[in-house]
């Protein structure tokens, strides 16, 4: 009968959808992607490369570093189907090359996230979900009652709650306080444990000197800053870089470090919702960056310092993102920054880059660190 046709039919779309929906959410790898490190050596290379990364969003190509100048080395995942081609543009432009990475998903299984007999606690052997960040963040309320307040500084798209902490120990710094972000771009996910490695150290170090400088701030401290694109990374894709809010049937998010409103959209980003750098429709189109933006402007006028945590990059970066032109107090900033790369470089022996962000590596307008200073 009829009936009996329309209910089959119905039966089998349900089951249809519910296999589209499994196949939707099941998790992207990155099998046999290797990682080349591409050296251009001169002008039209150059030109090649960055022709490439521009058009990343439109192949399985992901540029992991970007291309700057003639010399400086570039980081580029590659996929198993696009190696010969690698290969054969670094041989016949006599490009110096070299695979860092043989398989990425090899990688991304090592890389160290929480077993479940595990969960629920926190320290710095290992990575750590949104849930685990938000009951970390929860803990230090309780166990420093006196000096810790949990903060709720915005939401997202997908209705989760981006929480920070302020960590207080006397009135008399409340305007002088230092805010700390990271996981912007959810993908880098050692940028929060920095973050929170950080704030553990401003609650426990017994080091004089360090408690001298850390009881001399309120600190604000936002491990999380894009929680949707985060959960996403750890659900779908670990190299999700943006945040989740749907703009066209296929394509999904804005890079929520281009979205602020002072000089959002003037270089650097892109029109293309597809893209990795796509600034949105509008500045603070995001319900994150929206909601984080009111927040901090209620605090404003207390920070002396705003500094926001990234990777992969030996950078030490200095606003704006927009212009190459230098800060009012660039002449304080820049031999900070100096200083900092030197310490780095005696204790661990790397090698970090100080500078403007548009003289050091590229234009990127939009980003939070520019506004926060701008305005």
């Amino acid at each position: 009968s009829f009936y009996k046709y329309l209910t089959k039919m119905k039966f089998l779309f349900a089951l249809l959808s519910l296999t589209v929906s499994l196949c939707l959410a099941e998790k992207i790898r990155y099998d046999d992607y290797k990682v080349y490190r591409l050296i251009p050596n001169d002008v039209e290379t150059l030109k090649i490369l960055k022709q490439m990364e521009d058009t990343q969003h439109l192949s399985d190509y992901n540029f992991f570093s970007p291309v700057v100048k003639v010399g400086g080395p570039v980081d580029v995942m590659v996929p198993p189907h696009q190696v010969d081609y690698i290969e054969n543009l670094a041989k016949s432009r006599e490009m110096n090359s070299s695979v860092v990475m043989q398989n990425v998903q090899k990688h991304i299984d090592n890389e160290g996230v929480r077993p479940e007999s595990r969960a629920g606690s926190f320290d710095w052997s290992s990575y750590h979900t949104y849930d685990e960040y938000n009951a970390y963040l929860t803990s230090l309320e309780t166990s420093y009652p006196n000096i810790v307040t949990l903060l709720r500084g915005g939401h997202t798209y997908e209705g989760r709650e981006i929480l920070g902490v302020q960590v207080s120990f006397s009135s008399a710094n409340q305007n002088n306080a230092v805010f700390l972000e990271s996981l912007i771009h959810p993908r880098e996910w050692i940028s929060g444990a920095v973050t929170t490695y950080i704030l553990n150290e401003i609650l426990t170090s017994t080091d004089s000197e360090f408690r001298s400088f850390a009881e001399s701030y309120d600190w604000y401290v936002f491990p999380v800053y894009n929680p949707d694109g985060f959960v996403y990374t750890h659900t779908n894709d670990r190299l999700w870089r943006k945040t989740r809010t749907p703009y066209t049937d296929s394509c999904f998010g804005v890079d929520a470090n281009r979205n602020w409103g002072y000089y959002w959209n003037t270089g650097g980003t892109s029109d293309d919702p597809c893209s990795e750098v796509y600034g949105g429709p509008t500045a603070f189109s995001e319900t994150s960056t929206k909601s984080l933006s009111e927040f901090i402007s209620a605090i404003g006028s207390r920070l002396v310092a705003y500094i926001g945590f990234h990777s992969f990059a030996q950078l030490i970066l200095i606003p704006y993102g927009y212009t190459a032109d230098h800060l009012d107090n660039y002449d304080e900033t820049y031999p900070i920054g100096l200083k900092a790369a030197e310490s780095l470089a005696s204790r661990y022996g790397t090698s970090y880059n100080v500078g403007n962000v548009a003289e050091t590596i590229y234009v990127a307008s939009g980003g939070s660190m520019d506004w926060v200073k701008g305005t």
